[in-house]
């Protein structure tokens, strides 16, 4: 089955080229045949073509003839010395190319620079909630994620224990940042259990007995490869000191579960509040990323453990409750962070069935958080 994504990539080529980034396996080439149907792809995990372009990056002007049709190029961070002979022709021929990859790091490397303001950047998440419509689950996106080919398989625990062991770690090894893979696999179970929560370089190292520095750098990876986000501290307040630390999201629910070592997150728990929390942050990110807002996404945490899970663009303050009947504590930090500047709106985003209003807080059920969301509405 197929869904139709946000993002208008047909719309983003349309006179400029464009590299779409992304985790594997989030649909970045179904995206491209469904929008993209007379595109040149070259594909550079075939492996006689990437040798024979590697070998003569000038192959790559003889087989783009027609200027009018795009050219994709898959993969682009296996090859990032391509870029210049895509900078050469889109300067000289005015070709249109859409260059996908999995890797951010590589091309920065690799000499993205090089195209400057002549291409795009488009990130490219798992589904979201709005994409999916009617056929959107909570419970199943907590428990499994919004990777496409997870969410559309028969079998989803196994495929997504595929996904972290073929597509993950050979990931990181491709990167060459890492040839410790025993080494990587633990720090990726130990950070999975920090997921949501502030970054404790000095706990994980000595959890893992792995090196401060390397603990540091291993992070690094993740976001350079698109697994993972970071949220900074939001400092705007006018009167409360806050922690300095930023926290911490893996891309993808689903994949957080089971680098956890959990069976399932049940509705009630602990865990699965902090599974909808990751999955709201999920949401935010792919709203601003899809619809090109100008998004900052932070947290409000003060040293007397005040918080409030999200602020976005110092204007919305956003807390995420799993809950179905929410209670006095669970407003607590919305409360406290309206003394610290002015906001445009304070959201609970719950499981409650009905919209309602307490003291200036807006107790938001998730379904018409979506909505208003990708309507344009919150920010």
């Amino acid at each position: 089955m197929y869904w139709e994504r946000k993002l208008d990539i047909s719309k983003v080529i349309s006179h400029k080229s464009c590299f779409l980034l992304g985790p594997r396996q989030c649909g970045k080439s179904t995206l491209i045949r469904r929008a993209l149907p007379d595109a040149y792809i070259i594909d550079l995990l075939d492996s006689e073509l990437f040798l024979r372009i590697s070998r003569s990056p000038g192959y790559l002007g003889e087989v783009c003839v027609d200027a009018k049709r795009p050219v994709v190029i898959d993969e682009i961070q296996k090859l990032p010395s391509l870029l210049d002979e895509v900078h050469r022709l889109i300067e000289s021929r005015g070709i249109r190319f859409l260059l996908t990859g999995s890797s951010a790091r590589k091309l920065r490397k690799g000499g993205v620079n090089l195209l400057g303001g002549r291409a795009r950047i488009r990130n490219l998440h798992p589904f979201s909630a709005a994409e999916l419509g009617e056929d959107f689950d909570l419970d199943k996106a907590l428990n499994f994620g919004l990777l496409p080919s997870i969410w559309d398989s028969d079998e989803p625990e196994e495929d997504l224990a595929s996904y972290l062991k073929l597509y993950l770690e050979q990931e990181i090894m491709q990167e060459s940042a890492t040839r410790n893979l025993p080494a990587f696999s633990r720090f990726l179970g130990v950070a999975a259990l920090a997921n949501g929560e502030q970054i404790n370089y000095q706990a994980i190292s000595s959890e893992t007995q792995i090196a401060r520095s390397t603990v540091q750098e291993y992070f690094r990876l993740l976001k350079d490869t698109l697994l993972a986000w970071e949220v900074p501290v939001w400092h705007q307040g006018h009167s409360r000191k806050t922690v300095e630390t930023a926290k911490f999201y893996l891309f993808d629910p689903g994949v957080a579960r089971r680098l956890q070592g959990r069976l399932s997150v049940v509705p009630g728990t602990t865990e699965y509040g902090h599974a909808f929390e990751h999955w709201v942050m999920h949401e935010l990110a792919t709203f601003a990323d899809t619809m090109r807002v100008d998004t900052e996404i932070t947290y409000w945490r003060t040293q007397t453990k005040l918080e409030v899970d999200f602020v976005v663009n110092d204007k919305v303050a956003i807390e995420a409750k799993a809950t179905r009947n929410a209670k006095p504590e669970d407003l607590k930090g919305l409360r406290a962070i309206a003394d610290e500047g002015e906001f445009q709106a304070r959201l609970l985003v719950c499981n409650e069935p009905h919209r309602r209003e307490k003291d200036g807080i807006v107790i938001l059920p998730w379904r018409e958080f979506v909505q208003m969301l990708w309507a344009g509405e919150i920010f």
